[in-house]
């Protein structure tokens, strides 16, 4: 039973030999095939090997192209937008966020409007990043949004609320499965330096 609930869950979060293997095949086949046949289809799928081996600048150039195809694709919109967020690119992230979320504020499960509120906090324009934040943390419990919620606290000077929100994010790693915790490791280590942040 302990190997079922705890070791076997952890396999999937393993790179591997094989896994690192069957992405750059992949990556290399695509890569070749979009020669003949750039369609946004090939160049977004792509873009997701690269997004995925954290290749954020090759990601974003493919799905700029795949967006020149084809502009229906709000899967495409928003992982431009997180490529650029993987770049540090703040700023560039926002017209696609805004987009998405403009026509869907539930995509990825609320994670987009928390996004959206990120990066406007961290452009510096809080007062916008409140109407997006308001939306994902009524629905959204992940660590990401809980995190980016009490870092846009702290920079609106609101230190209390910030630490209760750090809180909430302590217990919610309490409650999360011990392979879940490893994949969420990050957020959870980013919540200690902002707490201890918030403690000075």
């Amino acid at each position: 039973m302990y190997l079922v609930a705890e070791v076997i869950p952890d396999f999937g979060l393993l790179p591997g030999v094989f896994h690192r293997y069957g992405l750059s095949s992949r990556i290399t086949a695509l890569e070749t095939q979009i020669l003949d046949n750039p369609s946004a289809g090939n160049l977004e799928e792509l873009a997701e090997l690269y997004f995925e081996q954290e290749k954020y600048k090759q990601a974003r150039d493919m799905l700029d192209r795949a967006i020149a195809r084809r502009s229906d694709s709000l899967h495409a919109f928003y992982l431009r937008a997180r490529s650029a967020l993987g770049m540090g690119d703040y700023a560039g992230a926002i017209p696609d966020l805004e987009y998405v979320v403009g026509k869907n504020p539930k995509f990825d499960h609320y994670r987009a409007s928390g996004l959206l509120g990120d990066a406007y906090a961290r452009t510096g324009d809080l007062e916008k990043a409140a109407i997006p934040f308001a939306t994902a943390v009524q629905f959204s419990t992940t660590p990401e949004t809980l995190y980016n919620y009490a870092n846009y606290l702290k920079l609106t000077g609101k230190t209390e609320e910030a630490r209760e929100w750090i809180t909430k994010l302590a217990a919610k790693k309490r409650t999360l499965p011990r392979y879940m915790q490893r994949v969420e490791r990050p957020w959870f280590r980013k919540a200690k330096v902002l707490q201890k942040e918030l403690a000075g």
